[in-house]
């Protein structure tokens, strides 16, 4: 799963060197992807690379910054062709010996503070789950194909006209009311001149 530039871990923490960053680098070969890909519902995952360090932060705490690279391959959500999107993105990682405490609101529930980065420090800091992790939140929620349109679907029960996207909007009926009051108040005002 790994290539000889770097290695890939899990990271014991009582190994790592508070002197040093630690670096890591990951490139899962194909059978590794394929897994990946299946577990996130992708049609395929071309490339992936994640690579970076852990470095302490203070004297208790751990610090992974890095830098995820993939190609993937999804369903788009209109036709279901296949959609390539190139994710690049940094990726940090706080590994807190003690996490924040939340502050409790007026009903007694803990607010978690709004840092997304921080979790409790493990004994083993695994970077392949970080990077899946990273992957799955940086996918595009919404794939769409070049050119792929919803349309717009009518539904309505027999006899009755369907109401369409326009109809919902707000003033879309107000030119009509405009118009029908200004057509009465201009035949109130011919029958007044005669």
């Amino acid at each position: 799963m790994t290539t000889p530039q770097g290695p890939a871990g899990p990271f014991p923490v009582s190994d790592l060197s508070n002197a040093a960053p630690t670096p890591f680098e990951i490139q899962p070969d194909a059978g590794a992807r394929a897994a990946l890909a299946d577990a996130l519902g992708l049609l395929a995952l071309r490339k992936l690379r994640f690579s970076g360090t852990i470095a302490a932060e203070g004297k208790r705490d751990w610090r992974l910054d890095g830098k995820l690279g993939a190609t993937v391959v999804q369903p788009c959500v209109v036709t279901l062709d296949p959609v390539t999107t190139r994710i690049d993105v940094p990726v940090t990682r706080r590994f807190l010996a003690e996490m924040p405490q939340g502050a409790e609101d007026d009903e007694g529930e803990i607010e978690m503070a709004e840092d997304d980065s921080i979790e409790p420090l493990p004994r083993v800091i695994d970077v392949s789950a970080v990077m899946a992790e990273a992957l799955a939140l940086h996918l595009p929620l919404y794939p769409r194909a070049s050119g792929a349109d919803l349309g717009e679907a009518v539904f309505t029960e027999p006899g009755l006209a369907p109401m369409r996207d326009e109809d919902a909007k707000p003033f879309a009926g107000l030119a009509g009311l405009r118009d029908t009051l200004t057509g009465r108040s201009d035949d109130a005002g011919d029958g007044e001149d005669q």
